[in-house]
């Protein structure tokens, strides 16, 4: 496997599919929203993207056998739109992986017929916020006023959105396929999952569909610890040692 390669563990018919990407990022805001999503909605896996470009190692479970770390398709039927959830163990780290990744990630959403790419995360701003903003960014001018009526606030996030959510948007308009980044307001130096609950919020408002919400805390807690554990084998496999204090800048969003 030289190159990131995408493998369909089932085949499905979609109905105008919306691609949803929750891959981590600061705060987990958009892995947390995806993840739960999936739960929330049933949604059944169908395809798994493998790349040389995620860390070199698999995953022990707890059932005494190992997984190779990826990024994973889910889909969920819907009323208009169905879903393609994309969500994942990491993300490719160098800009020239970005490319290939995201290149490999858009072709599949071609072949499915994606009618839409909604990226989600976490907009760091080193303070903690009572009532967490939703920032906006889309691919088209036109598409602000569509999105502002569902409370997204567009022309107050500043800076550059590094990793999947950007790109999917930034490829994906040359393709001519048309975006949307819902940001989370979060501090950035912690898994904030009332950051996540505001985006999935929006994001139900936007899909025309409900979720419960109340179990995002544990949700939190589980991709923190599966995240902590990534970073540190990471580190490991380069002679670094895990530092003991958390991180002030999670990585990918912004």
């Amino acid at each position: 496997m030289l190159e990131t390669t995408i493998i369909e563990t089932q085949k499905v018919k979609m109905k105008k599919p919306i691609l949803i990407e929750g891959l981590p990022g600061i705060g987990l805001v958009g892995k947390i929203a995806a993840d739960h999503l999936i739960d929330e909605l049933g949604a059944q896996e169908v395809a798994q993207l493998f790349s040389p470009h995620f860390p070199h190692q698999v995953i022990m479970q707890k059932n005494g056998v190992m997984r190779m770390v990826k990024n994973r398709f889910y889909h969920a039927p819907g009323k208009k739109n169905d879903l393609l959830i994309l969500v994942g163990d990491v993300q490719a780290v160098t800009s020239e992986a970005q490319y290939e990744v995201t290149g490999k990630i858009l072709d599949y959403c071609q072949k499915k017929k994606v009618s839409l790419i909604i990226t989600l995360g976490g907009y760091g701003t080193g303070r903690v916020p009572t009532q967490p903003k939703v920032f906006g960014i889309v691919s088209n001018k036109p598409m602000v006023e569509e999105y502002k009526k569902y409370g997204v606030v567009f022309g107050e996030s500043k800076g550059s959105i590094i990793g999947a959510a950007g790109m999917l948007l930034g490829l994906g308009k040359i393709r001519r396929m048309p975006g949307l980044c819902l940001m989370g307001e979060t501090h950035g130096g912690y898994v904030d999952p009332k950051s996540a609950q505001a985006v999935l919020e929006v994001l139900c408002k936007i899909l025309g569909i409900k979720v419960d919400s109340r179990k995002l805390d544990q949700r939190a807690k589980e991709s923190e610890a599966f995240a902590k554990k990534m970073e540190k084998e990471a580190l490991a496999a380069k002679g670094v040692a895990f530092p003991e204090q958390p991180k002030t800048d999670l990585s990918y969003i912004r």
